[in-house]
């Protein structure tokens, strides 16, 4: 069949889930044989954060001021401003976007007749916010596509039962080049420069930063108590990893500085507790071999992905118990459960998961959720998407989970 030309929006260049997602999924649909073009919008002085090999439209931002609104909104204006000459008519079959601020930038384009191509979009998760004008234009970016997706069953339940939307299910997928159990030859070095070198206790390992929804500071309170009750964890670690994010997480840092005094932690090189913030991106994969558990008590996700990446390279995992992660990870080796507003279950789901043996193998899951099944249901979708709107009573729009 005809390769498609597809544009690929995203909506930052930091190393977040959905940017991953989107790079990820830009590869196994070029290995597919389509044309992609990635449009990602940066800060001043931003690039993106890994080399990419397919054609990158970079859309730069200007300095933003005010709080999330103001500047949720300086995004809006300045992509509409912008996509016009990277989104030529009849340069795309196909427009994906993978966020809020793209969806909105689409449909007042479209709105405004400066926008003719198919656009889809993916729902990653959704958000509740204290200002209704995000929760309109969060509505807005997926309302007004001509296709949903969704890369797990909760966020596709939640659109059928809250907004009496159908959408597809899609799949992120697991890069398994990248993560394996099998160490690279100078991440020693690496590591040992973040002073993460042989240690006493166990190495308890969060991936996406001090947020609220990733359930930070109850890890924290979980892992100082069992560092002042058991013996095994008096030497532990706890590292945080990554937290590039646009979002204001004031209130959770606050938060987590307060704990940190409560329980007399320091944080800091060769301390109790190591916040990294954004890292090179060969640097996760090597701290996820070295961690003794990745520790994942979310109270919301999209999909999880890094809990299958820690997996593939062969450290166990702690996540909550709920979806997304109850859809793919229930029955799995080397994966421990907590409720994640416990404390003492997430206390107590860390000392299993650090007990459970390391993954010497790829497990089934891994192998299960890769790029290439992604990028040819997306591929599937794409292609009935478009033949639908030439001939709208010619196909029938469910797709079989493949």
């Amino acid at each position: 069949m005809k390769p498609l030309r597809i544009a690929l929006l995203t909506h930052s260049i930091r190393p977040r889930g959905g940017v991953i997602h989107t790079l990820e999924l830009a590869d196994a649909l070029a290995a597919r044989g389509h044309r992609i073009t990635l449009i990602a919008s940066a800060e001043p002085g931003e690039q993106m954060f890994r080399p990419v090999s397919h054609w990158l439209e970079l859309v730069r931002l200007p300095t933003l001021q005010g709080d999330l609104v103001s500047q949720v909104s300086q995004r809006i204006n300045c992509l509409v401003r912008a996509l016009p000459m990277l989104l030529q008519p009849g340069a795309h079959d196909l427009i994906h976007a993978q966020d809020s601020l793209s969806g909105n930038a689409l449909a007042t384009l479209r709105d405004g007749g400066l926008l003719d191509t198919p656009w889809l979009r993916t729902v990653h998760h959704l958000d509740h916010f204290r200002e209704d004008l995000l929760n309109r234009w969060q509505e807005r970016a997926w309302r007004a596509a001509d296709g949903v997706a969704c890369v797990s069953q909760l966020w596709l339940q939640a659109l059928r039962e809250q907004h009496g939307v159908e959408a597809q299910r899609m799949f992120n997928g697991v890069n398994l080049a990248r993560y394996q159990p099998r160490p690279e030859a100078d991440e020693a070095a690496a590591l040992a420069a973040l002073g993460l070198t042989e240690t006493a206790g166990p190495v308890c390992l969060l991936v996406g930063g001090v947020e609220e929804r990733k359930n930070s500071v109850r890890l924290l309170q979980a892992f100082g108590r069992l560092r002042a009750s058991d013996p095994a964890w008096r030497q532990a670690r706890l590292v945080v990893a990554g937290g590039a994010s646009m979002m204001d997480h004031g209130a959770a840092r606050s938060a987590w500085a307060e704990q940190l005094a409560a329980l007399g932690l320091n944080e800091g090189p060769g301390q109790a507790v190591l916040r990294t913030g954004p890292l090179p991106d060969a640097l996760i994969p090597a701290l996820m071999r070295r961690a003794t558990l990745l520790a994942m008590p979310s109270l919301v996700e999209g999909f999880g992905l890094v809990a299958l990446e820690a997996l593939a390279c062969g450290t166990p995992v702690l996540v909550s118990r709920r979806a997304p992660f109850t859809e793919h990870l229930a029955g799995c080796e080397a994966v421990a459960w907590c409720e994640p507003e416990d404390v003492a279950s997430i206390a107590a789901g860390l000392r299993t998961a650090a007990a459970l043996p390391r993954l010497t193998d790829t497990p089934a899951v891994c192998r299960d959720y890769s790029w290439e099944r992604s990028a040819r249901l997306h591929e599937r979708w794409y292609r009935q998407t478009l033949a639908a709107l030439h001939a709208p009573h010619a196909i029938e729009t469910a797709l079989p989970v493949c």
